[in-house]
C-alpha cells in the first residue's frame, strides 16, 4: 500500500458521518475572494529562501517552482505534507519544502518525470518551512516519497509527538482546517 493510501485508510478508520466540502464556500478575510471547496495552502520557497534578502537571492541561490539549491550546500524540494480531513475521502495538502542530501537530490531531478519515480525513496529530509498555526514545525525530521510523473513528492513526519505530526497521523476534524485557514489568512 503507497503512503497516501495508508495515511487516508487511518483517518477513514476514525469514524466519523462523511461530508462532502464541494459545495462548501466562504470569503477570505485576506484576499476578498470567495474559496469553495478544499483549498491547499502552499510556501513559495524554502524559509531560509523566503527570509533571505533580494541580494542573497540572486547570489547564493538557484531556484524554480519545484527545486532550491542554496550555497552548492543545501538541497530543497517542493513536497505536498498531507493532512486528512475526517468524513472527507481527501486530504488537505500544505505545499512544503524539504532537504535533501546532495545524492538524494541530484537523484530525484534524474528520475523527476520518469513514470515510476515512486519506486525511489523514501528519502531522509527536514520539513523547510514553519507551518502556521503548528509551533516548532520547521526543521521536523521526515521522508520525502517522490511520485509517479513529476508529481510533486509526499512528505511523511518523522517526530511522533508533535501535533502536526499527529494530524497528519490521525485526521483533523473541518473545524480544524478552519482554524488552519484563518492562521494563514484564509479565514471565513
Amino acid at each position: 500500500m503507497d503512503f497516501i493510501s495508508r495515511i487516508m485508510s487511518r483517518a477513514r478508520a476514525i469514524a466519523e458521518p462523511r461530508r462532502d466540502l464541494s459545495d462548501f464556500e466562504f470569503v477570505c478575510q485576506t484576499c476578498g475572494e470567495t474559496h469553495t471547496g478544499l483549498m491547499d495552502l502552499g510556501a513559495d520557497g524554502p524559509d531560509a529562501y523566503d527570509s533571505s534578502s533580494a541580494e542573497e537571492r540572486e547570489t547564493e541561490f538557484l531556484k524554480s517552482d519545484d527545486l532550491c539549491i542554496w550555497n552548492d550546500e543545501h538541497f530543497f524540494v517542493r513536497c505536498v505534507l498531507p493532512i486528512p480531513v475526517r468524513g472527507l475521502d481527501d486530504f488537505f495538502g500544505f505545499g512544503a519544502w524539504s532537504t535533501l542530501s546532495k545524492d538524494n537530490f541530484a537523484l530525484y531531478r534524474a528520475h523527476w518525470e520518469h513514470p515510476a519515480s515512486d519506486g525511489l525513496g523514501p528519502w531522509f529530509g527536514w520539513l523547510s518551512n514553519g507551518l502556521k498555526p503548528y509551533p516548532d514545525a520547521l526543521n521536523l525530521p521526515c521522508r520525502v516519497h517522490p511520485q509517479d510523473h513529476g508529481q510533486r513528492p509526499f512528505l511523511e513526519l518523522d517526530d511522533r509527538d508533535h501535533p502536526l505530526s499527529r494530524d497528519q497521523r490521525e485526521g483533523i476534524t473541518v473545524e480544524r482546517l478552519m482554524e488552519i485557514y484563518a492562521a494563514n489568512g484564509h479565514g471565513p
